[in-house]
């Protein structure tokens, strides 16, 4: 069984928590209930390993807290980095406009992230439920590359792949910090969830989501196989 608590937006703790920690919470309970209980697997984020950072992370955090005290259920946490594929919200706006030369930067353009395409994200799934190895253990995972990327890869590779010049835009600190304290305030009135809040500008500006896939190949044989030029070749972004 898979759980993907999936709560990414909300204006509160309180939000965030309803489905990442009471959905997890839930989840247990409905495998405490059956009288032979499958393996689950929390599909959990890289975030989680700085719980203190947003509201959010602490969610996910939170929800790997539960499965730690469940003795009696067979679980395995993955804690993916941005999952990037066909479809995708969240990373598929920020390639679209790398296509048309511009990437939209922030923070510092020297952050490092990882990523992981969908279809490598699955093939790990099915390889932690399967392997005993796997359980009772955060794993990390990424594409492969060693020490990730920082913005002026991203758009290098961008800029290689569709044959044009991208550019670093950096967005003021003080325009962004103004942007999310909005979103926050009118979220308090209207009932909305935004994406953009304070806690969530805290972990884009995060130095280092940076994964590493020693941990799960060393337990499962997985390995990552595509990077991120096949990733972009497998977008197939519509022409412009």
């Amino acid at each position: 069984m898979v759980h993907a608590a999936g709560a990414v937006r909300g204006n509160s703790q309180a939000d965030f928590d309803r489905v990442n920690v009471d959905g997890t919470a839930a989840v247990i309970n409905a495998i405490r209930a059956q009288s032979q209980r499958p393996r689950l697997l929390l599909l959990s984020s890289i975030v989680a390993r700085e719980p203190d950072i947003s509201w959010y992370a602490h969610s996910k955090w939170q929800g790997e807290q539960l499965l730690l005290q469940c003795a009696d259920i067979e679980y395995a946490v993955l804690r993916p980095p941005a999952v990037y594929g066909p479809g995708d919200k969240e990373m598929l706006p920020i390639f679209q406009l790398m296509r048309r030369g511009i990437a939209v930067v922030p923070g510092s353009p020297d952050v490092r992230i990882s990523l992981i395409y969908v279809s490598d994200l699955v093939e790990a799934i099915i390889a932690c439920l399967l392997c005993p190895a796997a359980l009772r253990q955060p794993l990390s995972l990424s594409d492969g590359r060693p020490g990730g990327y920082n913005w002026h890869d991203l758009a290098e590779m961008a800029g290689q792949h569709w044959s044009r010049q991208v550019r670093l835009v950096r967005v003021p600190k003080w325009l962004l910090d103004t942007v999310a304290s909005l979103n926050s305030r009118l979220a308090a009135i209207t009932g909305n969830a935004p994406m953009l809040t304070p806690p969530k500008l805290r972990e884009l500006r995060h130095s280092d989501w940076v994964a590493d896939n020693s941990a799960i190949t060393a337990a499962t044989g997985w390995a990552p196989a595509v990077g991120l030029r096949e990733g972009l070749e497998q977008l197939k972004l519509p022409s412009l």
